[in-house]
């Protein structure tokens, strides 16, 4: 018996008193759906399984939307649920199979038993856990997503590891700073980064000035309720079935999806792009067990996947706004955000900002034009002289 009919709901407004957008909280919250399913569920397709694992990046500026504090919401009630496992802090590969290891057990689902080794990260300082440009590890994160049956490296010291039916969920949070400095631009929209769901925002739902003072009467008692529920949805295994109703909308928005239907135009993202179906049907499979214990997607659960999905993906530029540009150019970028912010700088203040970094005054009137130019800014004149610049509501770079 479940304390609530839609837990990613309860969860959501469980958490809602914070200052994070919601739907951090809504994609937190699916991670932790997904680590008490782990790999006792799942779709079937014949040559592969999907099953309902996310790795899911929390990104915004620093000290904005809280993003340890939203992550760890979530992940701390799963802790509570008996049998979950959590992996390393620092994802290298002996950690790795330890942490396997230990999770290694069997379920059974009708007449047979299953082996998994399951287990969910989550790393408040993505830096602290990985290395994008350690192309192993890259490797390694990229197999355990699609949890094949054999997790399998190869050791001067040690021989060979495997690790049998292998799952790993990860929630992590970021700063778009760090994703300049650490991801290659080459990197963007391939292997690992596909795999990603992006959570970005760079403000807050709300202003909380008392934290102590918004968290709601009772909230005890619903977060007990909660992890009683997480405990419930744990028990559940076997196969996801979909309606017939499903069949038909994946029919008709896969035909729309691949002649051109993805609201993402930039050719960085072909690899998301071609796996998004497969986003939406992990999720899917989330919203349906965070309701119900049939094992089954209907209708409803696969719409909202996709829209929560797709909800994402006007943000993505954003992640990667930074990677690939020169410092002059990110300082140009800062320059018309600074102006935004304002609305209406002086000339003599717009000039001393970019003084800060610009010595040259044919640069410093050379990025001002240029943001003109591309109509990001108007200006304001007294006769023949430039006193102001003016937001004019063009998009953002």
């Amino acid at each position: 018996m479940r304390n609530f009919d839609d837990w990613l709901t309860a969860y959501v407004d469980y958490a809602s008193f914070t200052e994070a957008p919601r739907r951090m909280h809504f994609f937190s919250g699916a991670v932790a759906v997904a680590g008490a399913l782990r790999r006792k569920v799942w779709i079937e397709q014949y040559a592969f399984q999907w099953y309902p694992n996310l790795y899911v990046l929390l990104v915004a500026p620093p000290a904005i939307v809280s993003k340890s504090t939203t992550a760890d919401l979530a992940i701390k009630l799963l802790r509570k649920v008996p049998g979950i496992q959590f992996g390393p802090d620092a994802i290298t590969w002996q950690a790795l199979v330890t942490s396997f290891a230990a999770s290694a057990e069997s379920f059974q689902v009708g007449e047979q038993w299953h082996k998994m080794s399951a287990i969910t990260s989550c790393a408040t300082e993505l830096g602290n856990l990985l290395d994008p440009r350690d192309r192993q590890l890259v490797t390694n994160l990229i197999t355990l997503y699609d949890a094949r049956e054999l997790f399998e490296k190869v050791t001067k010291m040690s021989g060979n590891d495997v690790v049998e039916n292998a799952w790993f969920n990860l929630i992590a949070c970021t700063t778009p700073s760090w994703i300049q400095e650490n991801v290659p631009e080459g990197m963007i929209g391939g292997g690992l980064s596909s795999r990603i769901l992006y959570v970005y925002a760079e403000r807050k739902e709300k202003l909380v000035d008392w934290p102590a003072d918004a968290v709601p009467a009772g909230i005890e008692d619903t977060r007990f309720k909660l992890i009683a529920d997480l405990e419930h949805i744990s028990l559940l295994a076997g196969p996801f079935s979909v309606t017939p109703e499903v069949k038909q909308w994946n029919k008709e928005w896969y035909a729309k999806h691949f002649n051109g239907g993805s609201s993402l135009a930039d050719e960085r993202f072909g690899g998301y792009v071609s796996r998004k179906q497969t986003h939406i049907y992990k999720l899917a499979m989330i919203i349906s067990a965070a309701q119900r214990d049939t094992l089954v997607i209907e209708l409803g659960d696969v719409v909202a996947a996709n829209t929560m999905i797709t909800d994402l993906e006007a943000e993505m530029p954003r992640v990667f706004a930074l990677v690939g540009k020169t410092p002059e150019t990110r300082q140009a970028d800062r320059f018309i955000e600074f102006i935004r912010r304002r609305q209406t700088v002086s000339y003599e203040e717009a000039y001393r900002y970019l003084h800060a970094f610009f010595a040259d005054p044919k640069q410093i009137e050379g990025v001002m034009l240029a943001a003109v130019r591309a109509n990001y800014l108007g200006y304001e004149r007294d006769k023949e002289r430039i006193v102001a610049f003016t937001w004019k509501g063009g998009t953002k770079p």
